[in-house]
């Protein structure tokens, strides 16, 4: 585990731990350092929850692919396993993404999970696909938070400082995301079609919660696998979120 720590300011010194940190895995993808900044307003955020299995998805796959026209957003396909029993395991699923799009529920506003589900900063947005994708997105208010995200090698840094009007309790997550993936589905709802997956999410880790200061920083650390970022492009990203909401207040990502 690798510790989450508040930068000194004065003579306070705080540590904190993510919940998650995914080990490395062969050789890690060697890459220079390299740095970016939040924007001065907040950055949309967009989950989408999704599965081979289910064949209503993949138009909402196709509508987040547009996305890699927007760079001013961190867009996050999270793929579930409960579809998984029903005749075609997606490679992609995991358990933690079920669980995850569950506890999001409580704070969305959605009556139940569903696929494909598209969350926009936070909130159930259930007529995404009546919406052109670049307007879906433009909902951009000053920031409360900075996050400068910096990357040596696998081993992510980020310095994540609360700014006047900041929620009191920050807290966040981590998502590694991968773009180009293709599949051919053998079997059940969508059986004989091929698949195009963009913004996969391959790696999530949680970050505890702490207490934010405006003007004090918070310096959380991520060891990466990024031994795929050769073959495949990949982003990282960094989602802070208001620790009692729940609800996004600011993101970067890294694709470097």
């Amino acid at each position: 585990m690798s510790p989450v720590t508040r930068l000194p300011s004065r003579t306070a010194t705080l540590a904190l731990t993510a919940a998650v940190i995914c080990a490395a895995q062969g050789t890690a993808w060697a890459a220079p350092s390299c740095t970016a900044q939040s924007s001065v307003s907040i950055t949309p955020v967009v989950e989408l929850y999704t599965s081979e299995g289910c064949n209503s998805c993949p138009p909402a796959d196709r509508w987040i692919s547009s996305l890699k026209a927007e760079p001013g957003v961190v867009a996050l396909a999270f793929h579930v396993d409960y579809w998984d029993r029903l005749g075609w395991k997606d490679r992609f699923a995991s358990p933690a993404y079920t669980q995850r799009q569950a506890q999001q529920q409580q704070s969305n506003g959605a009556r139940f999970s569903y696929t494909p589900q598209v969350v926009l900063n936070g909130f159930d947005r259930p007529q995404w696909h009546s919406q052109p994708a670049p307007n879906a997105v433009r909902e951009r208010a000053p920031a409360k938070v900075d996050i400068v995200l910096t990357r040596d090698g696998r081993q992510l840094q980020a310095q994540v400082r609360a700014l006047p009007g900041a929620p009191a309790r920050l807290a966040a997550y981590w998502a590694v995301s991968e773009n180009g993936h293709t599949t051919a589905v053998k079997a059940g709802e969508n059986q004989g079609e091929t698949l195009k997956h963009d913004f996969v999410v391959r790696q999530y880790a949680p970050v505890a919660a702490w207490n934010a200061a405006a003007g004090e920083a918070m310096a959380i650390r991520f060891d990466a696998d990024l031994s795929n970022a050769a073959a495949t492009p990949t982003e990282v990203n960094l989602v802070v979120i208001d620790a009692v909401t729940r609800r996004p207040v600011q993101a970067v990502k890294l694709g470097c």
